[in-house]
C-alpha cells in the first residue's frame, strides 16, 4: 500500500519519493512544470541550506533548488 502524501520538506535527506500533488499557486506552478517537476515524477531530497532555505532536490537527473515555502507545497509519496 503506498504511503500517504506528505510535504517534500518532511522527507529525510537522501530519501526518494514520487510527486503526488503540487499545491503551488498557478502563477508559480508553470515554472515548476517547465523544469520537469510533474505529478508522478521521482524526486530525491538532497539537502537543506544551513538555515533551512533553500531546499535542493534531484529531479530527472539534475539538481533543482527551491524556496522552502515552495517545497512545502509539493506533496510526495516516499518510495
Amino acid at each position: 500500500m503506498p504511503a500517504d502524501p506528505q510535504p517534500l520538506t518532511s522527507l529525510s535527506l537522501g530519501t526518494t519519493a514520487t510527486v503526488a500533488e503540487i499545491k503551488v499557486p498557478p502563477e508559480n506552478k508553470a515554472r515548476l512544470l517547465e523544469m520537469g517537476l510533474l505529478v508522478g515524477t521521482p524526486v530525491e531530497l538532497v539537502r537543506f541550506a544551513p538555515l533551512g532555505d533553500p531546499v535542493e532536490i534531484k529531479v530527472r537527473g539534475y539538481h533543482l533548488t527551491l524556496r522552502k515555502h515552495e517545497a512545502e507545497q509539493i506533496w510526495v509519496r516516499p518510495r
